[in-house]
């Protein structure tokens, strides 16, 4: 998922209690569909099974009855802030991307959708917690789950390559030269810098986007998603300085503080 660690944490504190229960349960519920994609010793079919269970727990969740711990703490959410079925079952489509093999140098078209998936649909349920649930809420999930999730995909190119995942697209590889799908040797290729400072400049102009979004807000209700906006996009810069290491980088605990102190004493 897109903006797990330090930069959620701290967002989440900016919440009243109601509505830091009903996003702590549906990052819960999505991290347990993540975690899906990671067993990496179960077979793909039998991943995939799992996933059709919760497609059906999620089926029981909107019909009132969940049967399940992870769906029953998001009952109360689905109730309160009116959370769309279509964005919980995206999620998990998301997920079944990454068991199929599909996110392997993909096409641009198929790393926009899997962003869309993993991560705006995350954004499309969190907005209404947030406070925001119209088509303005919408539009800010769009563009700023992408950037957070393109960041993500630069941070953990070593990580997921050990895993046979290359989600970098094939439009930039092809175009920079790279002709490979094999992730290491991809990796090891002169060219993978430029790749990824295309990418990083797609995401760049997300953030560009989703800024704009956030300014025209309501500032109380956009504190959170400025928050996490704020770390992946200083995340981004560090990453891009350093010259795309491939293995994970994290921002040191003094600049994080620095960049939430800031952010809250600027707002948006």
């Amino acid at each position: 998922m897109a903006a797990g660690g330090s930069s959620f944490y701290w967002a989440m504190r900016l919440l009243r209690r109601r509505q830091r229960r009903a996003i702590f349960a549906l990052y819960g519920f999505c991290c347990l569909l993540d975690d899906i994609a990671d067993v990496g010793e179960a077979p793909a079919y039998e991943r995939l099974a799992a996933l059709e269970f919760w497609r059906a727990e999620i089926g029981a969740l909107f019909d009132g009855v969940p049967t399940r711990p992870p769906t029953r703490a998001l009952l109360p959410a689905v109730r309160d802030y009116g959370l769309a079925r279509q964005d919980l079952l995206a999620v998990t489509d998301g997920v079944a991307m990454d068991v199929q093999g599909v996110m392997r140098r993909p096409s641009q078209a198929a790393l926009d959708l899997y962003c869309d998936r993993v991560a705006s649909a995350v954004g499309r349920l969190s907005m209404p917690i947030f406070g925001e649930p119209g088509p303005e809420g919408a539009a800010l999930a769009a563009v700023l789950g992408r950037a957070l999730q393109l960041t993500n995909i630069l941070r953990d190119l070593g990580e997921d390559a050990a895993l046979g995942r290359l989600y970098l697209p094939d439009e930039l590889l092809a175009r920079h030269g790279i002709m490979s799908d094999d992730p290491a040797q991809v990796l090891a290729h002169p060219a993978l810098a430029a790749v990824c400072d295309a990418l990083a400049d797609q995401a760049a102009a997300d953030y560009e986007r989703a800024w704009t979004l956030m300014r025209r807000g309501d500032r109380r209700v956009m504190r959170a998603p400025g928050l996490m906006a704020v770390g992946y996009q200083a995340l981004l810069g560090e990453l891009r300085r350093r010259r795309w290491p491939l293995r994970r980088l994290r921002l040191a605990a003094p600049r994080k503080a620095w960049l939430v102190l800031r952010y809250l004493a600027r707002g948006h």
